[in-house]
């Protein structure tokens, strides 16, 4: 048995996931060859076919898409700025 690959990007395993999805592999199939090579926490079950689902739909980016809605920080350079600047000037 193989060594499972202890370091891996989300996109990496995305990429394997496009891969065997356009090899003809169904979904539970490629999940057991990812637990199997990047470890159980590398993608969930579901998460394989949300991703196969996408392929299957046309989707060819391998990346987060932009959220709507806040950012999860409001740190900008005009904010670190404004926060430094205690005398209100």
């Amino acid at each position: 048995m193989a060594t499972p690959i202890k370091e891996w990007s989300k996109l990496e395993v995305r990429a394997v996931v496009r891969f065997l999805f356009s090899k003809g592999a169904k979904p539970s199939e490629i999940h057991k060859q990812i637990a199997e090579t990047y470890g159980e926490g590398a993608m969930s079950r579901s998460r394989v076919y949300q991703w196969c689902t996408w392929f299957g739909e046309g989707r060819t980016s391998l990346g987060d898409e932009p959220k709507s809605g806040r950012p999860k920080t409001s740190t900008n350079e005009k904010n670190t700025t404004n926060s430094l600047d205690v005398t209100g000037g």
